[in-house]
């Protein structure tokens, strides 16, 4: 038995946004440079503060995942009211140049996370399980790459897979102790590993914020872009997890294969299939 149509459907909207994050193409129509470029022109110290605060600030909203969230109100998702709050928050760290992302990263960050909550919830996840407010933290890092990421890891399932024993055992370990030794390895290494992607997309934003030197509009425009993306991602991961839900991971992680197969021989017209697939 197969996914019904309406189920492919939208197993193949998440797939198109979680194989294809597009968060550099679209900074790079605000900023008219290529991200890539921007990212080099980034003064050292900058950027290793940039990486340090994005380290910092899923420890934060971590703490937030494993605590607050299970008393979130039910609500449908709001979006638009997450997206407009983020724009605020960048036209105020715009207005104070590139260090005002410093200020404004774990308000824009903490925002992303109430709205990737909703999202979750609307999807049918139960945030007072821990591990469904673990899977709210995996967005943070299915949103970006790392240039560490070999070909197999790169993808939404390789991700998930590399995930999988942190995202475990942080939940077993905030399910029997809380969050009251933020510091155990366990917590430790679930930081470090959904950082090291955030980091990377982070640094697109200081990146894109530094060289047009647009102020406070091109940090609301940036920061709009910056929700937006992940919001994109908490839809697709969600959509993704229901399915499995309901059908089995099995059925659904063939059928999301079998889409992007489609999209590779759609791509190549010869139909070899693509290096790393």
């Amino acid at each position: 038995m197969g996914l019904n149509p309406s189920d492919l459907e939208r197993l193949r909207w998440a797939t198109r946004h979680l194989e294809h994050p597009s968060l550099a193409a679209r900074l790079m129509g605000i900023v008219g440079t290529p991200i890539e470029i921007a990212v080099k022109l980034l003064p050292r110290p900058l950027y290793r503060q940039v990486r340090a605060a994005a380290d910092a600030v899923i420890g934060q909203v971590m703490e937030i995942a494993a605590s607050s969230l299970r008393h979130a109100r039910e609500t449908d998702p709001r979006n638009g009211l997450y997206r407009g709050l983020a724009a605020g928050s960048g036209a105020i760290g715009g207005f104070f140049g590139v260090y005002g992302l410093l200020l404004d990263l774990p308000i824009a960050t903490t925002l992303m996370l109430r709205s990737i909550a909703e999202i979750a919830r609307a999807q049918g996840e139960d945030l007072h399980s821990a591990e469904a407010r673990m899977a709210c933290l995996e967005v943070f890092a299915l949103g970006g790459r790392s240039e560490s990421d070999d070909a197999a890891e790169a993808g939404y399932y390789g991700i998930r897979l590399a995930l999988a024993v942190p995202v475990t055992q942080a939940a077993r370990h905030i399910a029997e102790y809380g969050f009251s030794r933020p510091g155990a390895p366990v917590i430790v290494e679930l930081i470090e590993a959904i950082a090291a992607r955030f980091g990377v997309v982070v640094s697109e934003k200081a990146a894109a914020q530094l060289v047009p030197l647009l102020g406070a509009a091109g940090g609301a425009a940036i920061n709009l872009v910056f929700m937006s993306h992940y919001q994109e991602m908490a839809r697709g991961h969600f959509v993704v997890r229901e399915l499995e839900r309901r059908y089995g991971r099995e059925l659904v992680q063939s059928s999301y294969e079998a889409i992007l197969g489609e999209e590779a021989l759609r791509t190549d017209p010869n139909g070899d299939p693509p290096a790393g697939r």
